[in-house]
């Protein structure tokens, strides 16, 4: 156990919300690394992400944790120039219908090579995530980071999805210390941005948001990460999909520059909708009832609207993809406006391609 340096920390970062004060970079590093390896005692690692949260992180302290994170994380190189990386939030979904889960099909068939990520469950939400609804699909969800490089590579596939436990197993090992914490850690924020696969010249990510100062901090640790562009999305439950029925807005950079902002309206890409998503069976006002949530039930209605979808059932699961592909390839340059790109992944789905790439 590496006592004094967490000690050291914690005296800090741990004295309350009027003197409690920041670490460096270097601390913040070193203090996520003994976590991760399990050098510090777990009462002491639980103080030290709560701490910090509580405290509000600094751009240095995010930073070093960013970095211990992408240290521990195993990293693979697509057989392709570029790739775009999905960040998605951990924790799922719990009041819409997530159709986030196919998008990286769907890019794939559009001729983006794209990689999603994620757990099987995680706090605070504990909602439907990525990995139970292309289970639920019969998709593979156990692949290495070497094993879903080389399916970027496939002309037929072009996709693929990666779990934590196998990119990055010391920091899965912490979900359990994270469920009796509650709170959402300081490593939530920095955990989308680990890069597990990378494309040969550049790697794009897209993610999420819901809070204001967030666009900030995801650009900032994007640029970081060697990211050469990023597009967060003020989307639904903090993911990368806007509302079906209200503006949207998203934060974008490209060659590491910086981040600028674009609002625009789904009316504007062909998506009328009164639903801000596709809704959860049996749910009203698009939410979750009172009982506790299935997710098993809720990840096999996702992957048959998912399914669905790209088999060109209409619908409000199709004009989030549509959406969501949209925003993606306007921000890759590959169409002019979202309108185009929004017909061009129309075309897509209605001709079966993305169908075909999923299987």
């Amino acid at each position: 156990m590496n006592a004094p340096l967490m000690h050291s920390i914690l005296k800090r970062i741990a004295t309350g919300p009027e003197l409690s004060k920041d670490i460096s970079r270097e601390e913040a590093r070193e203090g996520m690394r003994l976590v991760l390896d399990g050098q510090v005692d777990p009462v002491q690692a639980g103080v030290f992400l709560i701490a910090l949260r509580m405290k509000r992180e600094t751009d240095e302290e995010n930073l070093g944790m960013l970095e211990a994170i992408r240290d521990a994380t195993l990293r693979a190189t697509a057989p392709v120039d570029e790739v775009l990386d999905v960040g998605d939030p951990y924790d799922g979904y719990n009041r819409t219908l997530p159709a986030s889960p196919f998008l990286p099909p769907v890019l794939a068939a559009c001729g983006v090579a794209t990689v999603s990520h994620g757990v099987e469950r995680m706090g605070p939400k504990y909602g439907v995530t990525h990995r139970q609804v292309l289970s639920a699909a019969g998709l593979p969800v156990d692949l290495g980071p070497e094993q879903a490089a080389a399916r970027l590579g496939e002309p037929g596939i072009g996709w693929a999805y990666v779990d934590q436990k196998a990119f990055c197993p010391r920091l899965y090992a912490l979900a359990g210390l994270r469920t009796l914490i509650v709170k959402r850690p300081a490593i939530t924020t920095a955990e989308v941005l680990a890069g597990p696969v990378r494309g040969r010249l550049k790697t794009h990510l897209v993610t999420g948001y819901v809070h204001k100062p967030y666009p900030r901090i995801y650009a900032l640790l994007a640029r970081h990460a060697g990211f050469d562009s990023a597009l967060i999305v003020r989307g639904v439950e903090g993911g990368v999909i806007p509302s079906l029925s209200n503006g949207g807005k998203a934060f974008h950079y490209h060659g590491g520059g910086e981040e600028t902002s674009t609002e625009f309206k789904p009316a504007e890409l062909g998506i009328v909708q009164s639903v801000r998503a596709a809704r959860i069976p049996g749910s009203s006002d698009e939410g979750q009832d009172e009982a506790p949530l299935d997710t098993a039930a809720v990840a096999k209605a996702a992957a048959a609207a998912g399914r669905a979808a790209l088999a060109g059932e209409p619908g409000a699961t199709r004009d989030g993809l549509v959406y969501g592909a949209a925003l993606c390839l306007w921000h890759l340059g590959r169409h002019g406006s979202l309108k185009h790109a929004a017909d061009a992944v129309r075309g897509t789905l209605d001709r079966g391609k993305a169908l075909e790439h999923l299987r």
